[in-house]
């Protein structure tokens, strides 16, 4: 049990902001009022706000940043660079272990309370271990989010896997990591949800959608992908002779139940076919702008009844993990591509958008009932002085500006900017001896 008191000002949601206090009871979820009896917490010259969700990660490439020949080339020159450095570290269950614990510390840090990890580079299919592997894969990543106390949702996903591999690995991960009990993918405590997700039409043929499709049917999981990156749109023009929505309607990847991620070259028509079909989106233009994919229309694409979450894609294209960062480029961007996104809508975009992508009601938002995901940001320092509006000045100001506390489930996993659940120079440590690096 928590309560947090004297905050300067508490986003409840894109909406609704009020001052105060704010309470957290026994079962990690926000109160109506506060809490008698519990742990009081001093917020006094700070703004309260949801957990951030980053509804678009790849966590692997936390890892692999900056690598020489990944800055300024083109996509066909860039996978193969990062796939040359895969190999040489060797996927396996202890790269994504390290991998893992340096992106979702680093999310966790910059008040990120809910990682969507699109994990899409695997080991060889051969052998008779070979699923097993890939769950092994699967719980190290679940291990980590678990110890540092971060929500998880680790993606099954899929860059010209096998189809039928692809398919018995999900099926496999769910089954594992899913053991005791769930709600459409998501255990009963909210902690760890699973997904399954294409990289995308440049990437996998429809008996890959089709066949992870299927899996998502028998778990109740979401889908998840990418598309109309400026590479997506000519691999699939020159390959298919259409562009990459057209083939996702026509695959059955139009759908309620999914979230596609980029949408940088998308027609008027095609914003609203998606809206018809009730598809959610994902910005991510911490990787979209250095990669030269372009810009997402978000504001057309909010604009058509798109719920539009943000993401930070991975290290491999973006570097860093910083989620308000990106949400500040995306709001100063905007107005390149269409009308200047408010800081508030770009604020519930990192917050309650990414958590509605992942089916989640009680995520992203300070509401009565919601899970007790918050983050406390001082804004009574140097950078913030002379901000007439302090949320709109988490953005506008101080930019790499980190959280005070960051709570999940009521349960403190930041405090007085550090981790509680683990000690940063030793995750460093973990990762520099396994990459070699």
């Amino acid at each position: 049990m928590l309560n947090l008191a004297g905050a300067h000002r508490i986003l409840i949601d894109a909406r609704t902001e009020r001052e105060g206090a704010l309470g957290i009871g026994a079962d990690g979820r926000v109160a109506d009022g506060e809490v008698p009896g519990a742990e009081t917490l001093d917020v006094s010259g700070c703004v309260v706000t949801p957990g951030l969700v980053n509804a678009h990660h790849h966590l692997l490439q936390s890892g692999f940043r900056t690598l020489p020949g990944t800055r300024g080339v083109p996509m066909r020159d860039w996978l193969p660079a990062m796939a040359a450095a895969y190999g040489a570290a060797v996927i396996d269950a202890s790269l994504l272990r390290a991998t893992a614990g340096i992106g979702l510390a680093e999310s966790l840090l910059s008040g990120v309370t809910t990682v969507a990890d699109h994990h899409l580079n695997w080991p060889a299919p051969e052998g008779d271990d070979a699923v097993e592997r890939t769950v092994a894969m699967a719980e190290a990543v679940a291990e980590a989010a678990g110890e540092l106390g971060a929500r998880m949702v680790f993606v099954r996903g899929s860059a010209r896997d096998d189809p039928r591999a692809a398919a018995d690995s999900a099926d496999a991960i769910a089954e594992r990591l899913l053991t005791n009990g769930h709600d459409g993918g998501i255990t009963s405590d909210g902690r760890l949800q699973v997904a399954v997700g294409p990289a995308g039409v440049h990437s996998d043929g429809e008996e890959t959608f089709q066949r992870l499709a299927d899996v998502a049917r028998r778990h109740g999981l979401r889908r998840r992908t990418q598309a109309n990156e400026q590479v997506d749109t000519e691999v699939a023009l020159a390959r298919y002779g259409r562009r990459p929505l057209e083939l996702l309607d026509e695959w059955g990847w139009l759908a309620a139940d999914v979230t596609i991620a980029h949408l940088c070259d998308v027609t008027d028509a095609e914003i609203a076919l998606l809206a018809a079909r009730g598809v959610t989106a994902t910005h991510a233009p911490g990787c979209d702008v250095p990669m030269g994919w372009g810009i997402a229309p978000v504001a057309r694409l909010i604009e058509a009844g798109i719920a539009v979450g943000l993401g930070t894609s991975g290290g491999g294209s973006n570097d860093a993990g910083h989620l308000l960062a990106d949400a500040r480029l995306a709001m100063q961007i905007s107005g390149l591509v269409g009308p200047q996104l408010p800081a508030r809508t770009v604020l519930g975009m990192a917050t309650e958008g990414g958590a509605t992508g992942l089916g989640r009601a009680d995520l992203g938002h300070l509401r009565p009932g919601a899970r007790g995901d918050v983050c406390v940001w001082d804004v009574s320092g140097v950078a913030d002085a002379g901000v007439a509006d302090p949320v709109a000045g988490l953005l506008w100001a101080a930019p790499g500006r980190r959280p005070r506390h960051v709570i999940v489930g009521g349960r403190v996993v930041v405090r007085d900017h550090r981790l509680v659940g683990a000690e940063e120079g030793e995750l460093v440590r973990a990762l520099h001896e396994r990459v070699g690096r």
